[in-house]
C-alpha cells in the first residue's frame, strides 16, 4: 500500500475513531447524573413510525436527525453559492436517478446521528477530508473553502429552523458541525 492510502486509511481510522469516542463519551448513562446528548435532545432511541418506510420503526433522534439532513440536501441543492459543488448529484437526480441522494441522505444523517450520541446508526463513510475532496471522491467538483463552508452550516441552521429544532440544539450542531470544518475546508 503507497503512502497516500496509508495516510488515507489512518486518517479514516483516527476520524472514526474521535467519533466514536465523542458519542462514547458523551452517551446518556441512565444510573448517572450525565447530562443527556445532542441526540437524546432531539428525540434519543424511542422508537416511532418511520414515514419513509411504513411499517417500520426508526429511533425518534434519528428520524430528528434525518429530516433536517433531507431537508438541508434541498436547501443546499437551491443555493447557488454552494450547489455547484454537487454537479454530479444534481445531475443525477434530475435524470430521475435519486441513488445518489439516497445514500448521501444515509451517509450524512449516520455521519449526524453519531457525531451526536446515537448507538445504532453508525457512519462508515469517507473521512471528512477524502468526502471533500475531488481527488479521492470525484462526487465533489471542487474544493470547499470556508465561506462556503459557513454557507453550508447557514443552510443547516436553515433546514433545522424548518424542522422546529430549538435554537440551542441548532447552536449545538453548529458547533459539531464546525469542529470538522478543517477537514472539509482545503482551499
Amino acid at each position: 500500500m503507497n503512502s497516500s492510502k496509508n495516510t488515507a486509511v489512518w486518517t479514516t481510522l483516527v476520524a472514526l475513531g474521535i467519533l466514536f469516542l465523542g458519542a462514547t463519551a458523551c452517551h446518556k448513562d441512565h444510573n448517572s447524573s450525565a447530562p443527556p446528548t445532542l441526540y437524546d435532545s432531539l428525540g434519543g432511541t424511542a422508537k416511532v413510525n418511520d414515514p419513509a418506510h411504513p411499517g417500520t420503526m426508526v429511533e425518534k433522534g434519528y428520524l430528528g436527525v434525518r429530516s433536517v439532513v433531507d431537508s438541508a440536501i434541498f436547501i443546499i441543492a437551491a443555493d447557488n453559492q454552494i450547489n455547484g459543488y454537487f454537479k454530479v448529484l444534481l445531475g443525477e437526480v434530475t435524470s430521475g436517478n435519486t441513488s445518489g441522494l439516497q445514500k448521501l441522505s444515509a451517509n450524512l444523517s449516520n455521519f449526524v446521528a453519531t457525531a451526536t450520541g446515537a448507538k445504532d446508526y453508525p457512519y462508515s463513510g469517507l473521512s471528512m477530508t477524502n468526502a471533500h475532496n475531488p481527488t479521492t471522491n470525484p462526487r465533489m467538483t471542487g474544493k470547499v473553502d470556508s465561506q462556503d463552508f459557513d454557507e453550508f452550516v447557514k443552510d443547516v441552521a436553515a433546514s433545522a429552523t424548518k424542522n422546529g429544532v430549538p435554537a440551542n440544539l441548532i447552536t449545538s450542531l453548529g458547533k459539531l458541525l464546525y469542529s470538522v470544518e478543517s477537514q472539509v475546508v482545503q482551499r
